[in-house]
């Protein structure tokens, strides 16, 4: 189990010192992070503060994993921004590589540091009644490595004792498994393609603050520059202004059905739930980060503290699925299975399985009721006494990536996570591109226009987390049962089951998200990186 007592193993007094860029106001309470008055002009990008060091917080005993300085911040506590950036680099040979490294270490944000501002800032938003505090803000970085990069940075084979064969390939590779096929195939990627330029290493950066973000963006192109780096792709990504804050292109609240993780989130008295966020179960540290919790990952030991990355440029068009939603609605009333009042959104939310606001139509089936503001919608649904999908139909997105409890048969009452449990993501997209505006059709807010999300998840094992929720439940028409059709929000199309008490009616829906590059990458401890600057990769078991 990593705590804060884990060292940087080799000499630490060679590398810069540590730097943290943040700026809060009132926050003498946090401690982990630096701070500069708010309201003061706005530092250059190289002004630092160095954080003070601290005791363990209040949360050590309980919850250790939040007192890592060694496991990346974006991991466990989320970086939670409006702003971020994704640099792409690709580096000519090893030394050069290295050395931007050992400048980089220094800037890369700890589940310590992030999870402290995190908790302060939730706190004052609950007292704003959800409105967030302006008066706080900080900058994150954080860091990944694809295999290509790894093997670089080591000048060895990173799994001398065979596995990790997903991570080898990549995605490209990969594209079956998952469903990259036809306009989402590999061929026309902007990045990971395996034809194009090779991406080594995974920069995310992220602010409250677009002007400071660029700032930063632009003194790590140097950064990269200066070391013979090329960026091979850059992707900016924003919170949706206005009513489509929290929520994705389509119109629907995102993120809102996260796990928690034991020894690092808070639980309620039955230790099953987060504490304050009903539904919300708390899972096993090791699904998320390797070498933590009980069981042994079979990994090198490099990999302990670190986690998988999967990186998704995933393309939305969304007047197109909106189109569809009326003609299908229509099925439905001619077969009496939607109410007359039913509108295009009353279909749509059956399609998610949620209302706009993120509330599940389990809950409130008839209308969205959203939660009060600064609580997060009510999770604590199941499925069990759903089983045909009369309520929440079985092929929404909703239950075709966490079915739940959802597998038995009907009326057999039973209750258990087990099977979604392991298969679950920790998940940290954000939005690209304008908002669609029906009106401004040669704007850049019109159709045409570039926009989706960047889908970032973290998971201790590739192939039983991410694709397997590509391939045995998202695109299989088969799951949960036969003839249940994909996921109609973000599979590749096809025809659905919609359950009634007289029957089922097929719907056909298109593919309206598009893959437009994928990287398979891996997010090290910072012991890990600070070894790698000289060379260092334990390749030993865990």
């Amino acid at each position: 189990m990593l705590s804060e007592n884990d060292k940087p193993s080799g000499d630490s007094s060679a590398l810069p010192s540590r730097r943290t860029v943040t700026a809060a106001a009132g926050l003498s309470a946090l401690g982990a992070v630096g701070l500069i008055l708010a309201g003061a002009p706005a530092a250059r990008a190289e002004s630092v503060v160095t954080p003070p060091k601290q005791g363990r917080t209040a949360f050590s005993e309980d919850l250790p994993l939040r007192d890592s300085e060694d496991i990346q911040g974006d991991i466990l506590a989320g970086f939670r921004k409006d702003q971020q950036s994704f640099l792409m680099l690709g580096f000519q040979d090893t030394t050069t590589a290295r050395a931007w490294l050992r400048q980089v270490i220094p800037e890369v944000s700890t589940t310590r540091d992030v999870a402290a501002f995190n908790a302060q800032f939730s706190k004052v938003r609950q007292q704003a009644a959800g409105r967030d505090p302006g008066s706080m803000s900080a900058d994150w970085a954080g860091l990944s490595l694809t295999y290509r990069g790894l093997t670089l940075l080591a000048d060895t084979e990173p799994f001398p004792t065979g596995g990790g064969d997903a991570f080898r390939q990549g995605p490209a590779q990969r594209a079956n498994t998952v469903g990259d096929t036809g306009t989402s195939a590999p061929q026309s990627w902007l990045f990971g393609a395996g034809d194009g330029p090779v991406v080594h290493a995974v920069l995310t950066l992220a602010s409250d603050d677009p002007g400071r973000l660029r700032s930063t963006v632009d003194r790590h192109r140097r950064l990269a520059s200066d070391h013979n780096a090329s960026v091979v792709f850059e992707q900016d990504g924003a919170t949706l202004p206005g009513p489509l804050r929290g929520h994705e292109h389509f119109g629907f609240a995102d993120g809102v059905s996260q796990p928690a993780v034991r020894g690092f989130d808070p639980a309620d008295p039955d230790g099953q739930n987060a504490l304050g966020r009903p539904g919300t179960r708390i899972l096993p540290p090791e699904l998320f980060v390797v070498g933590t919790g009980s069981n042994r990952s079979g990994l090198p030991r490099w990999a302990t503290g670190g986690s998988f990355q999967v990186i998704r440029r995933l393309a939305q068009d969304v007047p197109g699925w909106h189109a569809q939603l009326g003609p299908q609605l229509d099925v439905l009333k001619k077969a009496s299975v939607a109410p007359e009042s039913a509108t295009d959104q009353w279909l749509a939310a059956r399609l998610v399985g949620r209302w706009p606001s993120g509330t599940p139509i389990a809950r409130c089936p008839l209308a969205d009721v959203p939660p009060a503001p600064g609580m997060a919608p009510d999770n604590s649904i199941d499925f069990h006494d759903d089983q045909d999908g009369l309520n929440t139909p079985l092929f929404s997105h909703l239950r075709k990536t966490n079915p739940r409890a959802g597998f038995g048969q009907p009326g057999d009452g039973t209750v258990d996570f087990s099977r979604a449990d392991a298969h679950r993501l920790i998940r940290r997209g954000i939005p690209f591109g304008p908002a669609f505006d029906p009106a401004a059709a040669s704007s850049d807010r019109g159709a045409d226009t570039p926009r989706g999300l960047m889908f970032v998840s973290y998971q201790a094992d590739l192939v039983s987390q991410f694709e397997f929720l590509q391939r045995a439940w998202i695109n299989n028409a088969g799951f949960p049962r036969s003839r249940t059709g994909n996921d109609p929000v973000i599979g590749t199309g096809g025809d659905v089951s919609f359950a009634s008490a007289s029957g089922g009616v097929s719907l056909s829906f298109g593919s309206f998200v598009r893959t437009e590059g994928a990287l398979y990458a891996f997010t090290p401890a910072i012991t890990t990186l600070r070894g790698l600057v000289d060379g260092e990769l334990e390749t030993g078991p865990a």
